[in-house]
């Protein structure tokens, strides 16, 4: 009897992609109040883990933009000075930059919250960097170390609601496939 792969054994094929109607209504979005929720969040993040500015070292200045393949929108991230930000921008009409990072938005997750190896998404391609290569094993070091849950951060933005929001993830996580945090289902 063959072992049972892991999430970490996974071929690149087997990457999720959000659902079209998802990817479609984000497209519809407002991107001002997008780009100030994700400021917010990434300022949070910063605060969290404060370790994760101290290890970009001198590639915290740099312009990460993050081409996320199934969505109508890519992601300028700014994660030096003490107001770390970041932008949502249309497709085709991307800011200047230091590297880009593109693929699909699971890869990305997935290695963010510790369930796809970052190397091994980057070999297969899944993940495609252009640019400042050292910049980008800088950020991804930087991530590693935080070892970051969304869905810990967005409870903390969300006081109150904390619970109802987790539980939404856990579900979003669960229909998706995408990885919202880094257990095995939100809240595990």
């Amino acid at each position: 009897m063959a072992p049972e792969l892991t999430e970490m054994d996974m071929p690149s094929s087997d990457l999720p992609r959000l659902p079209r109607g998802l990817s479609l209504l984000a497209g519809t979005l407002p991107l001002m109040p997008v780009s100030l929720a994700l400021t917010r969040l990434t300022r949070d993040l910063s605060a969290r883990h404060p370790g994760i500015r101290a290890r970009l070292g001198s590639f915290a200045d740099r312009r990460f933009l993050l081409d996320l393949e199934d969505l109508p929108v890519v992601l300028l991230l700014e994660p030096g000075g003490d107001r770390p930000r970041v932008r949502a921008c249309r497709r085709g009409r991307e800011p200047g930059h230091d590297a880009r990072i593109r693929g699909p938005v699971s890869a990305f997750l997935g290695m963010l919250h510790g369930r796809l190896d970052g190397d091994a998404l980057f070999f297969s391609r899944d993940l495609v960097v252009e640019g400042d290569t050292e910049a980008v094993l800088a950020l991804r070091n930087a991530i590693d170390d935080a070892e970051i849950d969304l869905s810990e951060e967005a409870g903390h933005l969300t006081g109150l609601a904390a619970p109802a929001v987790r539980g939404a993830l856990g579900l979003a996580e669960r229909l998706t496939g995408v990885a919202l945090s880094r257990g095995l289902e939100a809240g595990a």
